[in-house]
């Protein structure tokens, strides 16, 4: 059996045995009734994610998946798919925003070339980069498909492998992406899963203006046609139009699903990932997390479609993973409540009759 398909066989849902505690504790806490809403809810999750009344999450890692794609040639971005290796080497020298926000969450960030189009072997001298490169970039799904099923297979299982070579020294996981031209991809996975038109999941990406994003929609409206993936076969899919570090986030979710570990999905990119995975383990969306709705709209569609609500609003559109490393501070919060607050017996006070 391959690994992809261990994985999903061996993802299972929530331990309702843990959430069934922690819901007794949660709802004997010294305040009114679920007097903290949401953060209640994801404490209970946790729970039932963990299969604990007390749960760690300590050890957080932030996984960037990195790669680049070939439909820049068709003019979808602002910026050439080089930018894509520079902002490797920020990552990896801790000067950009994910960094930033990791140190403060108290979070690694880990690297995973899973197909950037250059060199980054110089960039990776204390193994801050795991290498998984499928290719050095995909292909123009503008004039064919992004990548061949075997690939996209094999990127899904170099996200799996990731999540468990790090499962030892982690016990939250983060997404983050780094991709000149991914949310071009993420558009058209979600317009295909999701059922909706173009027009409808497309943004303005890395700042395009009112021609450029009309241009950007109708790219990848006749790539669609040209390529017309399944949506009933999120490979599928993956293959025609995807990216190989989305990919690399979808079996990220899975792997992490599998270990029954708490994966926070960052923002559009990772969410579409989220997305592949879930329809390929519908399981495994008890184990995502969403930390925050961005600026670009797909990400609602994609949102709506797993039946997340996020944690935050923060008008972010930059990835990276940053929406994930603000979230964790929440994450940590509402395990403090669970496991550290009293309940009435405890603090001996009188419950309200």
């Amino acid at each position: 059996m391959s690994l992809l398909n261990k994985t999903i066989d061996s993802i299972s849902g929530q331990d309702e045995t843990s959430r069934a505690q922690a819901k007794e504790r949660l709802d004997q806490l010294i305040m009114p009734h679920w007097a903290l809403g949401r953060l209640m809810d994801l404490a209970l999750d946790l729970a039932g994610i963990c299969g604990s009344v007390r749960p760690s999450v300590k050890r957080k890692t932030i996984i960037v998946m990195a790669g680049d794609h070939g439909i820049t040639d068709a003019g979808v971005s602002l910026f050439p798919k080089e930018v894509t290796v520079e902002m490797v080497r920020g990552f990896v020298n801790g000067v950009a925003g994910i960094n930033v926000l990791a140190r403060q969450a108290g979070a690694d960030v880990k690297v995973v070339d899973m197909g950037v189009a250059g060199d980054l072997s110089a960039l990776s001298v204390n193994g801050d980069i795991l290498d998984r490169k499928i290719a050095p970039g995909t292909n123009n799904f503008a004039e064919g498909p992004a990548m061949s099923r075997d690939q996209a297979i094999r990127a899904l299982e170099a996200g799996i492998s990731a999540a468990q070579e790090l499962a030892d020294s982690t016990d939250l996981f983060g997404t983050g992406d780094m991709g000149i031209g991914n949310t071009s991809s993420s558009s058209a996975i979600v317009a295909t899963i999701c059922q909706l038109p173009v027009a409808d999941v497309v943004d303005r990406g890395t700042g395009l203006d009112d021609a450029q994003l009309k241009h950007k929609i109708k790219v990848l409206e006749k790539a669609l046609a040209l390529n017309n993936p399944d949506p009933a076969d999120p490979i599928d899919v993956l293959s025609k139009v995807g990216g190989f570090e989305i990919a690399g986030i979808a079996g990220l979710v899975l792997g992490a699903a599998a270990l029954k570990k708490p994966i926070i999905i960052d923002g559009f990119i990772s969410t579409a990932g989220a997305l592949l995975a879930g329809r390929l383990a519908p399981k495994s969306k008890e184990y995502m997390i969403a930390a925050h709705r961005s600026v670009e709209k797909g990400h609602v569609a994609a949102l709506t479609d797993l039946g997340k609500e996020p944690l935050l609003d923060l008008q972010f559109r930059l990835g990276e993973g940053t929406g994930a490393a603000v979230a964790m501070n929440l994450i940590e919060g509402a395990v403090a409540i669970l496991t550290e607050m009293a309940t009435f017996n405890e603090a001996a006070v009188s419950e309200a009759n």
